[in-house]
């Protein structure tokens, strides 16, 4: 029975929220790179499209089907990706990952938020979930830009 309040407080009424309210909704039909992961422990994926200038995420699509957590991660993400660099995302990601290691870390501004998703620290199954959509941003701001002419200093 404890295990029953544990997933009731896992799956809280904030987690529901976020779930409920991801922004970028939808493909790009122009993205500057595209890029799919999948959580092969419960089946989640997110793809991201990203059109991307001068290092900055200028536009986003996502097409998000994950559990109620991997959503809410997804809204928290996606609130504040646009007009972020590469290096933000990166950070916010590697912090996102050290919480759910347990360490003493969260995200920072604009990426905050994400204690809402302390509880599932505990659920390991459910981290590459959390995960997938700062992956695959990252991952596509990195084939976007891979794929740029070179700046000239």
């Amino acid at each position: 029975m404890s295990g029953d309040t544990e997933l009731i407080k896992l799956y809280s009424a904030r987690i529901l929220a976020l779930a409920a309210d991801i922004p970028h909704l939808g493909r790009l039909t122009s993205a500057d790179a595209s890029v799919k992961r999948r959580s092969p422990l419960c089946g989640s994926a997110v793809t991201a499209d990203v059109v991307v200038s001068q290092d900055q995420l200028i536009e986003l699509g996502l097409d998000v089907k994950a559990c109620a957590l991997g959503q809410a991660a997804a809204t928290l993400a996606s609130r504040v990706a646009v007009g972020r660099t590469l290096a933000e995302i990166v950070d916010a990601r590697d912090a996102l990952k050290e919480m759910l290691e347990g360490k003493d870390t969260m995200p920072d501004s604009p990426f905050e938020g994400y204690e809402a998703l302390s509880p599932a620290v505990a659920y390991k199954n459910r981290h590459a979930s959390i995960m997938l959509t700062l992956e695959a941003i990252t991952e596509a701001m990195e084939a976007a830009l891979s794929a740029q002419p070179a700046q000239k200093a």
